[in-house]
């Protein structure tokens, strides 16, 4: 890479951080009163604009609230009714969600999309999730009824194959026990390393169910689920989408491209809405 150009990326992705911190600001305010402006607002009703409810489902250690303070207020300003559940809660773990078993997790969000259904009058939702919110879905989908009563899911920074989480997963096997006491203490992150029972159960047979529209979301600066592209699926239905693609100044990892990217969120809106897709650029930013 040419001098100028070393230092021409850094200032740009500068730039890129911190459009993507201003601009949502009038957002967090929104999310501050979310029972009012749409997020999981119980009377909001689906348009014909966006006829499907949108539900949020938030990744490891996250919550209902926090993991959207960006994304939600995003939609809300776009006329989509969204919603927001907790799941995969530990007895005495307050606000750091996640950790529970994941096949029980995707049992809550089964119940909690019927809620939203219920509510909205709609036959079908939308799910977007971050991280493990990405890929538990795919458990209610192929074997809790959940294909009949989603749309599409888009997946953020996905650990739908696992994770090596960075290589640290292949220490376990030098320390006696701790694989053990990881299953039993935080279960839900037992699930998704690389090769555990409950990844090879979702996965046996197809990434993907008939019927559901599939876009995962990825970038290659991700740290977290790794490597990068195991995040992907493959089946008739999936787009996967590399950020750096998008726009190659883009340097979120894996909590900024769930929090805070713009280019991300913009992605999320072209899946919910194909029909009325723009491109995604670094100019995203700002729309």
């Amino acid at each position: 890479m040419l001098p100028w150009k070393r230092l021409l990326r850094p200032l740009a992705a500068l730039v890129l951080t911190a459009a993507a911190a201003t601009l949502p600001a009038a957002g967090t305010a929104q999310a501050a009163t979310a029972p009012s402006s749409g997020w999981n607002d119980y009377s909001c009703k689906p348009s014909a604009a966006h006829p499907r409810p949108v539900v949020l489902v938030h990744g490891t250690l996250g919550n209902s609230v926090d993991n959207w303070l960006g994304l939600a207020p995003y939609l809300t300003s776009r006329g989509y009714c969204v919603f927001s559940l907790d799941y995969g809660q530990l007895d005495g773990v307050p606000l750091f969600h996640g950790l529970g078993p994941i096949d029980r997790s995707a049992a809550q969000l089964s119940v909690f999309v019927d809620k939203v259904l219920s509510a909205t009058g709609a036959a079908e939702a939308d799910l977007v999730g971050h991280s493990q919110g990405g890929m538990m879905p795919r458990y209610y989908l192929k074997f809790l009824g959940g294909a009949a009563k989603v749309n599409a899911l888009v997946g953020i920074a996905p650990d739908n194959h696992g994770t090596t989480l960075s290589g640290l997963t292949h220490l376990l096997p030098y320390f006696p026990g701790a694989e053990d006491l990881l299953k039993a203490t935080t279960p839900g992150l037992a699930d998704q390393i690389v090769g555990s029972a409950f990844l090879t159960k979702l996965n046996a047979g197809g990434d993907t169910v008939p019927g559901v529209r599939y876009t995962v979301i990825a970038s290659q600066y991700d740290e977290v689920v790794t490597p990068w592209r195991s995040q992907y699926l493959s089946g008739s239905d999936v787009h996967n989408v590399l950020l750096q693609d998008l726009c190659p100044l883009d340097l979120s990892e894996h909590l900024a491209i769930g929090l805070l990217d713009r280019i991300a969120f913009h992605e999320v809106a072209n899946a919910l809405d194909p029909a009325h897709a723009t491109a995604s650029t670094c100019a995203s930013v700002f729309s």
